[in-house]
């Protein structure tokens, strides 16, 4: 959703940036912030993660410090809960993401193998969708307007 997201409005972002962190400037406004925040939650120390609060907090503000932490929070636990269950992405999710999931890497996780392998008419119809679906919800959007 994060790529159809981006595509509807007309953004352009590098979605490598999840997977290779400050090595790669994403195109999101201060995303070297948010991504520094995220690593050191996720790897760093109690003074990493503080350092990277207070640089995040002087730059985008206290309300955006709070939803980035609860971003992060949130991300976690649906991550641990679908990796100890050992949910597979479903067969939608996993059709429209494939692409992606290879190019930023997502594919070689661990947890990767609960989700089964595409076959080629299935690689073909994610490709389909994933193209369509940025079309899709520009249509819809219009419409409610």
């Amino acid at each position: 959703m994060l790529r159809a997201s981006t595509q509807i409005n007309g953004e352009d972002v590098d979605l490598t940036a999840v997977t290779k962190g400050g090595q790669v400037d994403s195109g999101v406004e201060a995303g070297g912030v948010l991504v520094g925040f995220a690593e050191a939650v996720m790897t760093g120390s109690e003074s990493d993660v503080a350092a990277a609060r207070e640089t995040l907090r002087s730059r985008l503000g206290d309300a955006a410090t709070v939803d980035a932490a609860s971003v992060i929070a949130n991300f976690e636990r649906m991550v641990r809960i679908a990796d100890g269950t050992g949910i597979p992405l479903d067969a939608p999710l996993a059709m429209i993401t494939a692409d992606m999931q290879k190019e930023i890497g997502t594919d070689q996780f661990p947890s990767a193998v609960n989700t089964p392998k595409l076959n080629g008419v299935h690689a073909i119809i994610g490709r389909v969708m994933a193209r369509t679906l940025p079309l899709a919800f520009k249509f819809f959007r219009a419409v409610r307007r």
